[in-house]
């Protein structure tokens, strides 16, 4: 515990996973350190992750996926809570943005509020992947954040890279899985569940969303030899992608199980044959630190930080090879020696990855910083 107390007020919009997962955490370790923490979000992430059971304040800012003209109304109303904390932590650009024309940070607060003074420090968990006009402007967004916060964090290297070409102070701010939850049923009583049987069960856990590139994996499945119990491909979530991974499971003709969104993937990860994880971009992603934690291999692509995360211990593929995709799960189901001593190698990288305590310290000590002004008037990226 620190003698410095700190009022912190966390901003974050629409979640249902890996970020709503990371400020519960940070909420809980801030709290647990004596420090007042106000987490301001929509009230839908409030009822997912429940912030106030781990002895923070909520507060409704209804910060949805996409801009709206209530942004304003939000923005207005989070004012005075910027200017009652010491320091303003944003998570995403559609928070940052918020927090910028409430007057935190550097940014350009709107009509009615004033620059509070109070120094902002932006979480970057995704990359912009849009083109066109729409990754243009949201390209012109990114960088506005990056200028106007007082720090950026980026949850890995490449998005560092991004917020620091954008002249943006950054440097990196890993994201700790949660500890791995433990399995309450068996393997066999999940399988059994799930209609799975002895057949060899691969793993996916993650929205239906464009960036997870679902199609692509199903298109994988449907490449793999012929075997007897056939391979089934079983997906923890849900999301407007799923009309069309449904056509493609009936397109490829794959054995699958879509269970929708899950609360019981600590028992999903004991039950199955390895984990796939086929996404166009990941920063550092939580799912493949959870399977790597208990010993499960990984087969995912090769992009954004996990090759940082995984190093050698996954099979990694360029994203949207779907015969390199087919090769990789055929190595592991017909080689499990040479996949268990993989897996056994990442049990060893995952034991020195920093965990949440050690996350919630590492965020403290910029916390400091931000509020002793070792970064006013900096432009030069620190690490």
């Amino acid at each position: 515990m620190t003698d410095t107390k700190l009022r912190v007020l966390i901003v974050l919009g629409t979640s249902t996973g890996g970020i709503g997962q990371h400020v519960r955490s940070l909420a809980a370790g801030l709290v647990a350190r004596g420090q007042r923490v106000v987490v301001a979000g929509p009230k839908e992430t409030e009822a997912t992750f429940s912030f106030t059971k781990v002895g923070a304040r909520f507060v409704e800012a209804p910060i949805g996926l996409t801009p709206s003209p209530r942004d304003l109304a939000v923005a207005r109303s989070l004012a005075r809570w910027v200017n009652g904390a010491d320091i303003v932590h944003a998570h995403g650009f559609r928070a940052g943005i918020v927090a910028l024309s409430a007057g935190a940070g550097r940014g350009w607060p709107i009509a009615g509020v004033r620059k509070s003074g109070v120094p902002l420090i932006v979480t970057w968990h995704n990359q912009v992947l849009a083109g066109g006009v729409k990754g243009d402007l949201m390209h012109r967004v990114e960088g506005a954040v990056a200028r106007g916060a007082t720090l950026s964090l980026g949850a890995s290297a490449d998005l560092v890279a991004v917020a620091v070409a954008a002249g943006g102070n950054a440097v990196l701010g890993p994201v700790a899985a949660p500890r791995p939850g433990v399995a309450t049923r068996s393997r066999d009583q999940v399988r059994e569940e799930i209609g799975v049987g002895d057949a060899p069960l691969v793993l996916a856990v993650g929205r239906l969303h464009a960036q997870k590139d679902y199609p692509t994996l199903v298109a994988a499945m449907g490449r793999l030899p012929s075997r007897d119990p056939r391979p089934v491909l079983v997906v923890a979530g849900d999301g407007p992608e799923e009309p069309a991974v449904r056509a493609a499971i009936a397109q490829h003709g794959v054995s699958a199980r879509l269970l929708g969104r899950r609360s019981d993937v600590a028992d999903l990860l004991n039950a199955a044959d390895v984990l796939a994880l086929v996404s166009v971009w990941e920063a550092r992603a939580l799912v493949i630190q959870e399977a790597m934690k208990v010993g499960l291999p990984v087969v995912a692509t090769a992009v954004g930080g996990i090759p940082e995360l995984v190093g050698e211990d996954a099979l990694l593929v360029t994203p949207g090879d779907v015969r390199a995709l087919a090769a990789a799960l055929v190595e592991v189901l017909d080689f499990p020696q040479q996949a268990s001593e993989r897996a056994t190698r990442a049990l060893a990288r995952a034991a020195k990855w920093p965990d949440e305590h050690a996350v919630v310290d590492q965020v403290f000590e910029h916390y400091l910083a931000v509020t002793h002004g070792a970064f006013d008037g900096d432009r030069e990226a620190r690490s």
